[in-house]
């Protein structure tokens, strides 16, 4: 069976800021999907996040939210067509509130092998990983 879409669904604190984080990186919000406990905000053609407050977010659970600020729930890769969206993208996270954050070593290492990858977390702590890959170097 293909999978034909991913939502990923994502905790947030204040629903408004993170509407306007994920706009400034250029994913657009989806108002058919949105109202004041959630909001979908479109990556592309085949990637939704929706963005939920913890209240509504809990309804869905019966385990506790992971506290993002403290720790990782999980890692959200997202692979680009070329390094050059990589940065733009991880410039526009910082711009927007978001933190970058910088492993020489495992820059390093991925580079090696091709590889151009950063990582931010969003205001809300979840941690974002945009790379590209160049697989001519393998």
């Amino acid at each position: 069976m293909a999978s034909k879409m991913i939502f990923l669904n994502l905790p947030v604190d204040d629903l408004e800021r993170s509407k306007r984080f994920y706009e400034t990186l250029g994913w657009k919000v989806n108002p058919a999907f949105t109202d004041e406990n959630a909001a979908c905000v479109v990556v592309d053609d085949n990637i939704c996040l929706m963005l939920l407050v913890k209240p509504f977010f809990s309804t869905f659970t019966e385990r506790p939210i992971a506290e993002t600020d403290a720790t990782t729930g999980s890692l959200y890769a997202l692979a680009l067509g070329s390094a050059r969206e990589v940065d733009e993208l991880t410039a526009a996270a910082v711009r927007a509130g978001g933190t970058e954050l910088v492993n020489e070593d495992k820059r390093a290492q991925e580079a090696a092998v091709g590889m151009h990858g950063r990582a931010f977390r969003d205001p809300d702590g979840h941690h974002w990983e945009p790379f590209w890959m160049n697989y001519s170097v393998r």
